[in-house]
């Protein structure tokens, strides 16, 4: 079995993902070679050297090769798994802090809003030609995609591809540990199935383990009972998304937000991300890229007055915490669980995987990559058929699902024209004039990056 890691030269990505592999005794038990591919020559020696040490400790004797060359990397691959970003931190400011220049009211940069069709837009090229590259080298295997902005990604994959592709993300993971901090219930009793679109979900189903009680109105009611200010730039939009269409959503304000107009009252953050004084310069005329904060969950206000060298934007990398010695952990990601089910027929089930809409969600259109829990075992992958959603909720999900498509086509024929439809479309436009100024503006500052786009005569 072949396993292809792209991207492997990532500081938590790569050593993640080798943990995982070297802790499953399903696949101790097969003849794995392990190949890492990354641009970046010197970062993938580190990857490498951090596998070869792994597997010494582990006791495993999986094969470990490294390549800066794709084709070789992908061929005769079984699984693929991606998470690829170039200067990441870079661009995402600008992706954060242009389109607001220009009036757009866009909450964080990264998957929705005009931000995140230029996140999708400079990562399209590499994620097409990954899928492409696949096609001939590779067939019959299986892509594993990491890369934000996820669901343009994957539909840019599965809409000019015919590579099989499914979306990862954890983003359900901390809904689940929302509602149940709201309830204060314990987490391993609760059942809790969401669907709807990555980072955009909504929980249809919460229930006990234990004895089957619907969980619902036990979340209404605590809901109500919780202090404001408690987590608010976490929990406090998805309070009120709760009160308003019934259902709670997931993961969270900063990501929710981005498919939400009125979004901004619920992120007390959102003047502090990527922060900067424009009267000292531009960050990426500077190339001094501003601290990047989540929300104020990190306590940006605590930082010292005077720290020693920048504040920092990366937690510590995963790769940190097991160096001296400690005790290894898998991720508690989905890649490696995956590839267990369908190469060794272990069954799982899965909390969420993003995957061509076929039926799976009644009232988003077919084809629309969507997330929905699934299992996975000796039948291969099997999403879950989920309940009708309210019409309200469906009527927040389906300008996404028409401005993903609409970004692919433009993408594909490399038109500005179509990029402006999606980007009319989105719920954080105001102007149709700044809207084509935001375009040509960004196409300027990334123009090295961006995909070669024009505008229709």
């Amino acid at each position: 079995m072949k396993i292809v890691l792209v991207g492997a030269g990532s500081r938590e990505f790569g050593p993640a993902t080798l943990r995982d592999i070297y802790l499953s005794e399903p696949l101790s038990e097969r003849d794995v070679e392990v190949s890492l591919m990354d641009l970046n020559a010197d970062e993938l020696a580190t990857t490498q050297s951090y596998a070869e040490a792994l597997a010494g400790r582990m006791g495993r004797n999986h094969r470990v090769t490294s390549t800066t060359d794709l084709p070789e990397a992908l061929d005769g691959a079984d699984f693929v798994v991606m998470a690829i970003e170039v200067n990441r931190y870079f661009y995402w400011a600008q992706d954060f802090h242009v389109p607001r220049t220009y009036g757009f009211r866009q909450i964080y940069g990264e998957n929705g809003g005009p931000g995140g069709l230029f996140h999708a837009l400079r990562n399209m090229g590499p994620s097409v030609d990954i899928a492409q590259e696949m096609e001939s080298r590779c067939p019959d295997a299986w892509l594993l995609n990491y890369t934000n902005p996820l669901t343009k990604l994957c539909e840019v994959q599965t809409r000019l591809t015919s590579t099989n592709v499914i979306g990862l993300c954890h983003g359900i993971c901390h809904g689940k540990e929302q509602v149940c901090r709201l309830m204060e219930f314990d987490q391993d009793d609760l059942i809790g199935y969401a669907c709807g679109l990555n980072h955009f979900t909504w929980f249809q189903e919460l229930t006990s383990r234990s004895t089957g009680e619907d969980l619902y109105p036990r979340l209404k009611t605590r809901e109500k009972e919780a202090h404001w200010l408690s987590d608010w730039d976490e929990i406090a939009l998805s309070r009120i998304l709760l009160r308003s269409f019934g259902l709670f959503p997931s993961p969270g304000a900063n990501h929710i937000g981005e498919y939400v107009r009125w979004a901004e009252d619920f992120l007390g953050s959102s003047m502090l991300q990527f922060f900067y004084d424009p009267r000292e310069g531009d960050p990426w005329t500077t190339g001094d890229v501003p601290t990047w904060l989540y929300n104020l969950s990190d306590h940006p206000t605590d930082a010292p007055l005077f720290p020693e060298g920048p504040l920092p934007r990366l937690k510590p990398s995963r790769e940190d915490r097991d160096r001296d010695g400690g005790e290894i952990n898998t991720s508690g990601e989905l890649a490696i669980p995956i590839i267990e089910g369908l190469a060794c027929g272990v069954e799982r089930e899965l909390a969420a995987v993003n995957v061509p809409n076929e039926g799976w969600i009644p009232g988003l259109p077919d084809g629309a990559v969507v997330e929905v829990p699934a299992t996975v075992g000796p039948n291969g992958l099997e999403p879950r058929s989920m309940g009708d959603l309210p019409e309200a909720v469906l009527a927040l999900l389906r300008p996404q699902a028409s401005i993903n498509k609409i970004l692919v086509e433009a993408y594909a024929e490399g038109s500005r024209s179509k990029l402006l439809q999606a980007l009319l479309l989105d719920p954080t436009c105001h102007s149709y004039r700044q809207s084509v100024h935001l375009i040509n503006r960004m196409f300027e500052l990334q123009a090295d990056i961006l995909p070669g786009m024009e505008w229709d005569d």
